[in-house]
């Protein structure tokens, strides 16, 4: 998607959050969902379904701004120099994208974690990379890899290491229909490829703070 109206000061952190719409897009989207309704035997013209091929086209818009940020830069706006090489974990963290292959939602949480090797970041912009991955047509595995490759790519820490677990409703909504199956991925660098640090992170996104 090109030509989104964002914020300036968003645009300086290389990050965009969407509120406002690109007009053109959304009404070459809607264009085609009477049509869609019509196929699916319903009346586009119907009071209910009036506005939706415009709501759908806010909605898609919305959930692939994605491909309009920048992770790299996300990361780099809060890059800074610190003696400090012991991990750093980000666990817990939602994760909303849409299945590329039936553009259905899968979600649930990323955990991640880097060891500095002299530059640490802002907590805050490892949730934003998520998004701005996540916020694609996706599957887990390639966006657990995006995840990995640009942090390790952007930071140069000593090792990454992340693991996402997602309920797909392409299974559970559809197909084999099975509701309570977890799908998890995982991905790791440098550091992380040592079976004792692997370990270590394992354990702590596993413990309870309780």
């Amino acid at each position: 998607m090109s030509n989104l109206t964002s914020f300036e000061d968003e645009e300086q952190e290389g990050y965009i959050k969407i509120d406002r719409y690109n007009e053109k897009q959304v009404k070459d989207i809607a264009a085609h969902y009477p049509a869609i309704l019509e196929s699916l035997g319903e009346n586009p013209a119907r009071e209910g379904l009036v506005k939706t091929p415009e709501r759908v086209a806010k909605a898609l818009q919305f959930l692939t701004h994605g491909y309009d940020i920048d992770a790299a830069k996300v990361l780099r706006s809060a890059m800074f120099e610190e003696d400090y090489s012991q991990m750093v974990v980000v666990k817990d963290i939602e994760v909303y994208s849409m299945c590329e292959h039936h553009m259905l939602p899968f979600f649930g949480k990323a955990h991640i974690a880097y060891i500095p090797n002299g530059h640490i970041v802002g907590l805050s912009k490892i949730p934003r990379v998520v998004d701005a991955f996540a916020r694609r047509l996706q599957v887990q595995e390639r966006l657990t890899n995006e995840i990995r490759d640009c942090i390790q790519e952007t930071l140069k820490p000593a090792g990454v290491a992340v693991v996402m677990e997602c309920k797909h409703m392409c299974m559970a909504m559809r197909g084999v229909q099975k509701q309570n199956s977890v799908t998890t991925t995982s991905a790791f660098t440098g550091a992380f490829q040592n079976d004792v640090t692997r370990s270590e992170f394992l354990r702590l996104i596993t413990a309870s703070l309780d």
